[in-house]
């Protein structure tokens, strides 16, 4: 079952912030909301799990979002829903969040599915005022949320063991805020933390649950490819 909602005028959320300052004070009161105290979902529970990703046309200045669900054991999709609209806010590292959170929501909302968990491509704790989307996207929906990102962003890790499963902490000097998860021998780890209502242990529990044969989690391959081709049908 799929769903669009193809409104390229993108009206924004009254009072969605326009300046860095604006921005930054929103983080700021929103940090405080999010819970780090709960274990979350179990990676061996039957749930549904969904990856949200987005995708950019900056000369039009239009921002595509995909959110795919699925079957947390079998991996098959089970609903996928997009959303277009137009970027959000200026490109600002620490930020970024607020480019695409309106445009994701929209995608959110089109599932029938109810989620157990969302899968970000990007960060949660593990952001300079840990607060990345992972976190953001956590507090408005009240979902359990995690990041699984393609880099450590501006933290530094050990490199861990050879084998899937292998894994070091994330740090910001002495501060764990995530950790390098290897999922596939041989291949570069990547770097999950969490945003809302999951504990460390079960959103690297997930990442693992989540890839089959790829280095990133199937909700976020599923996610990408989709909202590459809801931005290429809007472009068109």
């Amino acid at each position: 079952m799929s769903h669009t909602s193809d409104d390229t005028s993108g009206t924004l959320p009254a009072g969605w912030p326009a300046t860095e300052a604006e921005a930054t004070a929103v983080q700021d009161e929103l940090r405080g909301r999010v819970v780090l105290d709960e274990p979350g979902p179990s990676p061996d529970a039957p749930l549904v799990v969904v990856g949200v990703d987005v995708a950019y046309d900056d000369e039009r200045d239009v921002v595509a979002a995909a959110a795919v669900a699925l079957d947390s054991l079998t991996l098959e999709v089970v609903d996928q829903a997009t959303a277009v609209g137009r970027v959000a806010f200026p490109y600002v590292p620490g930020l970024l969040a607020f480019r695409e959170i309106p445009t994701v929501l929209a995608a959110l909302d089109g599932l029938t599915a109810t989620p157990g968990l969302v899968v970000c491509d990007g960060y949660g704790l593990a952001h300079p005022r840990r607060f990345g989307l992972a976190s953001h996207l956590g507090v408005l929906t009240g979902l359990p949320t995690i990041g699984v990102a393609k880099n450590p962003f501006t933290f530094h890790h050990r490199e861990p063991g050879p084998l899937r499963g292998d894994m070091t902490p994330l740090l910001d000097g002495e501060e764990e805020v995530g950790r390098a998860v290897r999922t596939r021998d041989g291949v570069k780890p990547v770097f999950v933390s969490v945003g809302h209502r999951v504990g460390l242990d079960h959103a690297c529990g997930f990442a693992l649950r989540l890839t089959r044969g790829f280095r990133l989690p199937e909700t976020t391959r599923a996610a990408d490819a989709l909202c590459r081709a809801a931005l290429r049908a809007a472009s068109g």
